[in-house]
């Protein structure tokens, strides 16, 4: 029996295997001991550097897609070392489509089904440069080079598969592996990564920490950021919360966005917020890495019932590490306070970064908040209520130690960027 292929369906079926062959994965991971927030800006590093290799004439015809390492293994900051904590998917914590519609996105379960192998082409592992930065002007630069430190990958036995942490797959390996003394931004890796010194179609940088924003604050890092939509689930618990405590809803506190943040803009000044203010009280390894910027809790207190005075509200919700006992006594010391307390149920299914995220949704909402200084937490809110266009004075502030002066430093306010790359400080 003789089988007759039409010249359409080649010609389809050749272009189907071209752009197959086109796609190329970009997969990234970082330092155990990076928290949950340093790392949502460690993706929006890795989410531009994405965006722009598409767009690079060299880079031509490859069709980058960016591979979301799973959630886990956050050493100081989430304590469970059980399976629970590790091996989550993206979609627990963000919504997807909304990533998606800034730059392609997969998940890594989807990946390994995709190219039908739990495997990474190359592992490009980043590190300094052994002699520092010494030459008195700053450059970007690059370069293979022995590794500093042992890194924790190694051959399997007489195979040629790397083995190592892929975020608890046991399965996965790579096939290649090299240390990258690496000095710059994501912009430094577009030749190398277009063909210059790899034609992979898979590589993973380790250690995504070392790159450094193209243009921090600029439209693109506000795009990526805004991309970073919340999952349904965490929004509406967050939302719940609000309105069965302080009687809060995006319509009355004017945060009422469109469901897609690309049809989003507004001016400083427009959200309200709800019927009460948040605080963001780091303690922990704050209280003695940076005791003279953390205020006591009698400070805070009087503080906040200043503020709720202020604002004639009579509600504060509080978002913190701290103790039990701490919080017990700042209780005693400020009745008003709320906080988050999920039930066994709910924190196994949110799981440590879903209640930090709700914690976050309570505090962006506010009718004001004070935050901590130097906390990738409290800078995360302050970006969502800057998304929201919360008036600057509502959300960049801090509570002074006994250590400072009444006027301490406030945290910078930093000014969304709609349309342009100007006008970035404010």
């Amino acid at each position: 029996m003789k089988f007759y292929i039409g010249t359409t369906t080649l010609v389809f079926a050749a272009l189907l295997c071209m752009a197959i062959a086109d796609k190329r994965y970009l997969l990234y991971d970082c330092n155990p001991g990076e928290g949950f927030n340093l790392r949502r800006d460690v993706y929006m590093r890795i989410a531009n550097m994405v965006k722009n290799l598409r767009e690079q004439k060299e880079c031509k015809g490859d069709d980058w897609v960016l591979v979301l390492p799973p959630w886990g293994r956050i050493g100081y900051h989430w304590k469970e070392r059980d399976m629970e904590q590790s091996k989550i998917p993206w979609s627990k914590f963000f919504d997807i489509p909304s990533l998606a519609k800034h730059v392609p996105v997969i998940e890594y379960d989807d990946y390994v089904e995709e190219i039908g192998d739990a495997k990474v082409d190359e592992i490009w592992y980043l590190q300094r440069y052994e002699e520092g930065w010494s030459s008195g002007n700053w450059e970007d630069k690059m370069h293979e080079r022995p590794c500093i430190d042992q890194p924790v990958y190694e051959s399997e036995g007489n195979s040629d598969k790397i083995r190592g942490w892929f975020w608890g797959y046991e399965e996965t390996y790579a096939n290649k592996f090299k240390c990258v003394s690496v000095q710059g931004s994501s912009k430094i890796f577009f030749g190398p990564l277009c063909g210059a010194n790899t034609t992979a179609q898979s590589i993973m940088l380790d250690r995504g920490e070392n790159i450094l924003h193209d243009m921090f604050g600029g439209k693109d890092y506000w795009d990526c950021r805004r991309s970073m939509r919340f999952s349904k689930e965490l929004v509406e618990e967050a939302n719940e919360f609000r309105k069965k405590h302080f009687g809060s809803n995006d319509e009355a506190d004017k945060t009422v966005m469109p469901e897609d943040w690309t049809e989003h803009k507004c001016t400083e000044g427009d959200a309200l917020g709800g019927p009460y203010i948040a605080a963001h009280l780091r303690r922990k390894d704050f209280l003695y890495a940076r005791k003279d910027q953390v205020p006591d809790l009698e400070k805070v207190a009087k503080v906040l019932k200043e503020k709720m005075q202020e604002y004639k509200v009579n509600k504060v919700f509080i978002a913190s590490d701290g103790t039990k006992e701490e919080m017990a006594q700042l209780k005693t010391l400020l009745p008003e306070m709320v906080m988050y307390k999920p039930t066994k149920e709910k924190k196994k299914a949110f799981k440590m970064g879903g209640v930090a995220i709700i914690d976050q949704i309570i505090c962006s909402h506010a009718r004001y908040f004070t935050g901590t200084k130097e906390s990738t937490f409290s800078f995360r809110i302050q970006e969502e209520r800057e998304i929201m266009c919360f008036s600057k004075d509502m959300t960049f502030n801090r509570i002074c130690s006994d250590q400072e002066p009444k006027d301490c430093e406030q945290p910078t306010k930093w000014k969304i960027v709609w349309n342009s790359d100007s006008e970035i400080w404010q």
